[in-house]
């Protein structure tokens, strides 16, 4: 599992439930193995990914095994506490287990050249938080208001899932992350190792993986990512709001690249 950003996740339910699904059906497979390498993204999308593997677990009564590549931080650990055990790399960066939010302030840009920001509103809470106008102290505060109810649901998440295998630690829950080493010291993970050593350890030198991976749609592309050129081709619109369309998504995407690169750089990745 791949994760897109927090503003524009990839990752979520809509898009890994066929795969999810199609290796809990197999019925001779004593376990699924699940590959997480995610940045983190929208809490929400994690939680009912995380959910969703726990309910197909018990469902088919399997176990679940999930491996960390370069990272599982924030919402992408988040869904790695859905395994019943995480292996690690020993440089895999996991944990990151807090809330953020970015954005940025243009009310000296837009001044500068001459342009005035209009909202009109039903609704005095309507426009929190607009990035063209002064930050409110109220709306800040409602803000951290919301962080707080999702951090704690995330703090719940990962103590039910670990129990006792977590390590106390003053910086467990403050979104600070580790290594993969220093996770299963800590308890966030379990092992250091890879899944086909791991996995032949753990069923056999005879045990065989079978790969279940996104079915690829129009032009080969994967579904339940986001397409750019594919979804105007496939959507029969005029030739001014098809081009109109591949600007907005040749932008959209652009803008997801950078905000997804982001993610990455803050765990020096």
């Amino acid at each position: 599992m791949a994760g897109g950003n927090a503003l524009r996740p990839s990752l979520n339910l809509a898009g890994c439930a066929g795969v999810l699904n199609r290796a809990f059906e197999m019925k001779d497979a004593p376990a699924v193995a699940i590959v997480v390498n995610s940045p983190g993204g929208s809490p929400v999308q994690s939680r009912l990914i995380y959910q969703r593997i726990r309910d197909l677990a018990q469902e088919k009564n399997k176990k679940v095994h999930v491996f960390v590549e370069d990272a599982a931080a924030s919402g992408g650990y988040m869904i790695a506490c859905a395994g019943d055990d995480i292996t690690v790399d020993p440089s895999s960066i996991i944990g990151s287990i807090g809330v953020v939010s970015a954005s940025f302030g243009f009310v000296d840009a837009i001044g500068k050249i001459g342009v005035k920001r209009r909202v009109y509103t039903a609704g005095q809470n309507k426009s929190v938080l607009d990035p063209f106008l002064p930050e409110k102290k109220a709306d800040i505060d409602r803000l951290k208001e919301l962080q707080l109810t999702i951090h704690q649901v995330f703090i719940d998440l990962v103590k039910n899932s670990r129990g006792d295998r977590l390590v106390e630690h003053k910086d467990m829950f403050t979104g600070m992350f580790w290594t993969g080493e220093t996770g299963v010291e800590l308890g966030l993970a379990d092992a250091i190792g890879d899944i086909r050593s791991s996995l032949k350890t753990r069923y056999g030198e005879k045990t065989k993986l079978e790969l279940i991976e996104p079915k690829r749609g129009l032009f080969g592309r994967r579904q339940g990512v986001s397409v750019g050129l594919s979804s105007v081709l496939g959507a029969g619109l005029p030739q001014s709001d098809a081009m109109a369309n591949i600007t907005a998504n040749v932008a959209d995407s652009v803008l997801t690249t950078l905000e997804e690169r982001a993610l990455w750089s803050r765990l020096g990745l």
